[in-house]
C-alpha cells in the first residue's frame, strides 16, 4: 500500500521513518520464561489500548462511521504488518515503510476505502496492494472472501506469511501484476486498489460484477483523487470522493504515466487556498490532504492573498491539526528551495509536550520512501498579526519526494496560513 500521511507531532516527524520485545538453573529458566510472557502480555495490552485510541480519535474522529469497519480496524493487529523497528508507531495514523520502496497505508485511509466499498458478508473482494497485507486483513471479517494481489514479490511473500500466521483463512494471496486482476477468480463483487494508477485498468473493469463497486486513487503523482465507481450496463459510473496523497508506484505502470511532475522545478498547488470543493457539506481546499481541525475563512479584507485563508484550531493537547501536500524534488538537480508564506497566530502554546508546537515542516524522502532529511520553519508562540515568513531549505542530494506539513501539529490555540509558495533557488 502506498498512501502517505502526516506525522501528528514534531517528535514523530523526527523519528526515523520518520526515518515508521540443575534445580537452580531450571528455576532461573522458568523465571525468565515467565518474565518474557509477562512482557508479551504487557505489550499486547498496550497495543490494544493504542488501537482503541487510534480507532476512536484518528479513524472515527476523522469521519469513518460504519461500525463494522470500525470494529475491524479496532481488532486488526496493525503492528504485525509493519517492520519490528516501527511497531511503536503502528497505531498512529501514518504511513510506515515496509521495504522495497513501499509503505503501509495509514489506518484512516484503509478504513475510509473499506467504508466506501460498503462491504457485505456475502462479498468476494479483489484487493490490489503492494505488500503489507493490512488492507486484506481489515476486509477479512467483513466479507466472504478476499483475493489479494501483491505486486512486489518479497513483500508479497512476507504478507502471505503474516496472514497465514494470523490465521486469516478467507484471504487468498497472489504475487503478480495487480492491474491484470485475477481472471480465474472473477467476477468480484467489489474491487479495492490501494496503489495509484493513472486510470482504471480495463481488466479490473471486466472482472467487476454488474452493480459492483470499485474504489481507486487516480491522478497525477502527488495529486490524486479517490474515485468510487459503480458498474452499470457494463460501464463504470464514477463519483469523485476526496483528494489523497499516494507516493509513486514502482514498475512499468508508473514509468508509462503520461503526466509526470517536473522534479527540477518543485512547487505547491493552491497555496492560497482559493480552489475548494465540498466534502460532507464542508468547504475544504483542493490539493491539500489530511486536513484536520481546520476551516477556510472567506474574508477578502483579511486574507493576505485572494479571498480566503486556512485557519487551524486545537484545544486538546497532542491532537492532530494539520494539512499536507506532496511534491517532487530531485536533490541531484535542486540544491535548495525557498518557502514563503503568511502566518497569523492567536494564543498559541505547547501541546502535550513542549515540542508539540506549530511549524511549517518539510520532510524529504528518497526513492525507497525513507526519510533523508527534515527541515522546519517555526515554531510560533502567543498572539501576533499577519507576518510574512520565508526560508531557504537545503535539499538532501538523495531526495526524490517531499511533503510539506502545516498546522498546529499537536499544539494549542489558533494559527492561520496563506500565500504559500515553493520554488527552487539553487540548482546544480
Amino acid at each position: 500500500m502506498n498512501a502517505m500521511a502526516p506525522l501528528s507531532t514534531n517528535r514523530e516527524m523526527r523519528t526515523p521513518f520518520l526515518s515508521c520485545f540443575f534445580a537452580a538453573a531450571l528455576a532461573a529458566v522458568g523465571a525468565a520464561s515467565a518474565s518474557r510472557q509477562a512482557d508479551a502480555q504487557t505489550s499486547t495490552t498496550e497495543f490494544n489500548v493504542q488501537r482503541d485510541r487510534m480507532t476512536r480519535d484518528e479513524v472515527a474522529g476523522a469521519g469513518v462511521k460504519n461500525e463494522r469497519v470500525l470494529d475491524s480496524i479496532r481488532s486488526t493487529p496493525r503492528h504485525e504488518f509493519v517492520n519490528f523497528r516501527d511497531r511503536p508507531y503502528a497505531y498512529y495514523d501514518m504511513a510506515l515503510p515496509i521495504g522495497e520502496g513501499q509503505t503501509i497505508s495509514p489506518p484512516f485511509i484503509v478504513a475510509y476505502m473499506t467504508e466506501q466499498l460498503d462491504p457485505q458478508p456475502t462479498d468476494r473482494v479483489l484487493e490490489i496492494g503492494t505488500g503489507s497485507g493490512y488492507q486484506a486483513a481489515v476486509l477479512s471479517p467483513l466479507v466472504k472472501e478476499v483475493y489479494t494481489i501483491e505486486i512486489v514479490e518479497p513483500l508479497g511473500r512476507q504478507a502471505a506469511r503474516v496472514l497465514q500466521k494470523l490465521r486469516y483463512k478467507n484471504i487468498f494471496t497472489k504475487i503478480g501484476d495487480g492491474y491484470q486482476g485475477w481472471p480465474d477468480k472473477a467476477p468480484f463483487d467489489k474491487i479495492i486498489v490501494t496503489c495509484s494508477p493513472e486510470k482504471v485498468p480495463q481488466p479490473l473493469v471486466d472482472q467487476l460484477k454488474e452493480g459492483g463497486r470499485l474504489i481507486v486513487p487516480l491522478g497525477e503523482r502527488y495529486q490524486q483523487m479517490f474515485y468510487l465507481f459503480v458498474k452499470k450496463n457494463g460501464k463504470l459510473e464514477s463519483e469523485a470522493l476526496r483528494p489523497t496523497l499516494f507516493v509513486p508506484m514502482t514498475g512499468k505502470a508508473e514509468e508509462l504515466r503520461e503526466n509526470k511532475p517536473d522534479s527540477a522545478n518543485p512547487k505547491l498547488i493552491n497555496g492560497s487556498f482559493e480552489d475548494t470543493y465540498l466534502e460532507n457539506d464542508k468547504v475544504v481546499p483542493k490539493n491539500w490532504h489530511y486536513v484536520r481541525q481546520a476551516e477556510l475563512i472567506a474574508e477578502e479584507t483579511e486574507a493576505p492573498d485572494g479571498a480566503q485563508y486556512i485557519r487551524f484550531k486545537n484545544a486538546t493537547p497532542g491532537r492532530g491539526s494539520q494539512a499536507l501536500q506532496g511534491f517532487a524534488v530531485d536533490g541531484k538537480q535542486v540544491k535548495a528551495i525557498e518557502v514563503t508564506f503568511e502566518v497569523e497566530g492567536k494564543d498559541i502554546r505547547p501541546g502535550a509536550t513542549r515540542d508539540q508546537m506549530p511549524l511549517v515542516a518539510v520532510t524529504f524522502y528518497d526513492e525507497r520512501q525513507d526519510v533523508v532529511g527534515d527541515r522546519a520553519i517555526g515554531p510560533w508562540r502567543g498572539t501576533f498579526k499577519w507576518q510574512r515568513e520565508h526560508a531557504e531549505l537545503e535539499v538532501p542530494p538523495r531526495a526524490k519526494t517531499a511533503i510539506i506539513r502545516i498546522g498546529l501539529l499537536g499544539g494549542l490555540g489558533e494559527i492561520a496560513f496563506d500565500a504559500f509558495e515553493v520554488r527552487p533557488v539553487q540548482k546544480y
